[in-house]
């Protein structure tokens, strides 16, 4: 991406149309530092008029009563636009929040239409009716569209999460309201266009970048029939707050603070090199990532040099570079959150293994260098809390048992994985640890199982039939005897 980028208008039931206010959120790329894009700030009465249109999209229009096939049809269009521009879609997400490119075509861009088409494969198979002999006589019980969707997505991963939320929801037959975060607007523009080129109808999707306290209006809107949230615990709270209001639906993908539990007879190199992309993915930012490493005393020396080596090994630099493995954080808010964070691990008694600072290299941007803590103490701050930054922390464990409660020892529950030579085993450790996802000798997300968390990371599921039904009501028809 060259140049700045200039939007000046909003996409509104799949138009562009002129904004109601004069509000302008500038997109600062985190590498330079300098503006790189201008588009409007959404505003309540643009809230308004899409909320109102997807009303009408969905009490009057033909979306929800289009026959799966129409609906697939359309959302397939999509699904090959984002396809054929997933370079483009990958370069702008890297120039907005500093994701290394190589890992934006993988996972901001052809990972969200892999979300695509695995709704798709979801949709296809679901079974939408289904009759049932009932203790008074048969019934009929029926998945009908939930209403209109305001889906509220993050920075970090925001086309990965925008198509995990509208995917299910328009093939469905919900009209949706996009509400992208401000860091990372740009791209939400080309999805417009995409859209638009795929012919969805008036009003079933409309895409407006905000601030806090717009998306809150959007979110507590009486038009609203359900909200996706993706983003930190406290916001997901005060979202859940606002839409208990009106008695909203919602589902909530919230903070991690995940383990990778490594036991005695793992593979150092194998191992190794499966867990440190893991950790370090998206610069840390990454509600998923393996943050937390426990290794077994017997062998935490040996583990810990290799971790070193290889955490130490990882390129910085600028995240449009192919060769970069870790790009800078998203602002400076989240650089300074960053280094806050290590300087309280050394306070909290935590060794440095590599890294600590900012890298010596770049002289801008909102760089931190890939850091890793040994000897952490899961009572650290470092260890409980969500730092979403490049932090990872090795943590020695006794027993199998202890090990576990390690894991299991945190306010979240999003993800996880073990690493051993038995595979049998490790199957067993992932029964154990309460979180919503887990891998064993791998880290993987698999767009057709339920993804979701325990405790404080979330509420519902996304992905597979679990996710696409949370945009379903169930409705129950009694038959006559003998019917």
């Amino acid at each position: 991406m060259t140049g700045l980028v200039e939007h000046g208008q909003l996409f509104i039931g799949g138009e562009l149309t002129d904004p109601h206010g004069r509000d302008v959120i500038e997109v600062i790329s985190p590498h330079t530092e300098r503006v790189i894009g201008r588009v409007p700030h959404a505003s309540r009465e643009d809230v308004d008029r899409a909320v109102a249109l997807a009303r009408r999209a969905f009490d009057e229009g033909p979306w929800p009563h289009a026959t799966l096939a129409e609906r697939i049809e359309a959302v397939t269009r999509i699904k090959d636009g984002i396809a054929a521009r997933h370079e483009e879609i990958a370069r702008v997400i890297s120039a907005q929040n500093g994701s290394p490119y190589s890992w934006s075509v993988l996972a901001q861009a052809l990972g969200a239409m892999m979300v695509w088409d695995a709704a798709i494969r979801v949709a296809r198979d679901f079974t939408y009716e289904e009759r049932r002999a009932g203790i008074l006589g048969p019934i009929l019980v029926r998945r009908e569209p939930v209403g209109v969707v305001a889906a509220v997505v993050p920075w970090n991963v925001p086309q990965f999460v925008a198509a995990a939320k509208l995917a299910p929801a328009l093939l469905a037959g919900c009209p949706v309201i996009l509400k992208p975060s401000p860091e990372s607007p740009l791209d939400a523009y080309l999805l417009g266009e995409i859209a638009r080129e795929a012919g969805l109808p008036e009003g079933v999707l409309s895409i407006l970048p905000a601030d806090r306290e717009v998306s809150e209006y959007l979110v507590g809107h009486p038009g609203i029939d359900k909200v996706s949230f993706t983003g930190s615990v406290a916001a997901g709270k005060r979202v859940m707050e606002v839409a208990a209001r009106n008695l909203t639906r919602v589902t909530l993908e919230l903070g991690g603070k995940s383990a990778a539990v490594v036991l005695p007879d793992a593979d150092l190199e194998t191992t190794v090199a499966g867990i440190v992309p893991a950790a370090w993915m998206n610069n840390g930012q990454a509600c998923v990532a393996q943050t937390r490493i426990l290794l077994p005393r017997s062998r935490y020396d040996e583990f810990a040099d290799a971790f070193t080596r290889a955490a130490g090994a990882l390129k910085v630099g600028d995240p449009l570079d192919p060769a970069t493995q870790v790009g800078p954080l998203v602002a400076e808010r989240q650089q300074r959150r960053t280094l806050d964070y290590i300087r309280v691990g050394q306070e909290e008694g935590a060794k440095i293994l590599t890294g600590g600072g900012r890298p010596a290299g770049p002289a801008r941007g909102w760089y931190v260098e890939p850091t890793l803590f040994g000897d952490v103490d899961n009572s650290m701050r470092v260890a409980r809390e969500e730092i979403f930054g490049p932090v990872v922390c090795l943590l020695p464990y006794g027993d199998e048992r202890e090990a576990v409660r390690i894991a299991d020892d945190s306010d979240y529950g999003l993800s996880g994985s073990v690493w051993t030579a038995d595979v049998e085993h490790g199957t067993d450790i992932a029964r154990r640890v309460r979180t919503g996802t887990y891998s064993v000798n791998t880290f993987s997300l698999d767009m057709l199982g339920p993804f979701g968390g325990y405790k404080n990371s979330g509420l519902g599921r996304e992905f597979g039939p679990e996710g696409y039904g949370a945009y379903l009501e169930h409705k129950m028809i009694h038959l006559p005897a003998g019917a």
